[in-house]
């Protein structure tokens, strides 16, 4: 129960984590007029298509520990509804 909720913390925070980095990696390539710099057409090639897979990872991340909380919550109501059945049986 507990591992569920570990890890869908980690997975939360690498997602986010990995959003924050790619983006923040775009903004700083930015010039004043807004346009992005690359030394050579096969770097911006290369970065644009790895940063893309980076940003569908860490959507994957995201969803799969939205989803590992949910499993832990779930997990939690579960438990506290049999522990109030046997407290109190019919």
């Amino acid at each position: 129960m507990v591992a569920s909720l570990v890890i869908g913390i980690i997975f939360l925070v690498l997602g986010l984590g990995l959003r924050y980095w790619i983006n923040r990696r775009k903004f700083y390539r930015r010039s004043d007029t807004g346009a992005e710099g690359f030394s050579s057409y096969e770097k911006q090639v290369a970065i644009k298509f790895i940063e893309r897979v980076g940003k569908w990872i860490a959507y994957a991340l995201i969803i799969f520990g939205l989803l590992s909380l949910w499993v832990y919550s779930r997990e939690k109501k579960d438990k506290e509804k049999t522990e109030v059945e046997i407290q109190n049986p019919r």
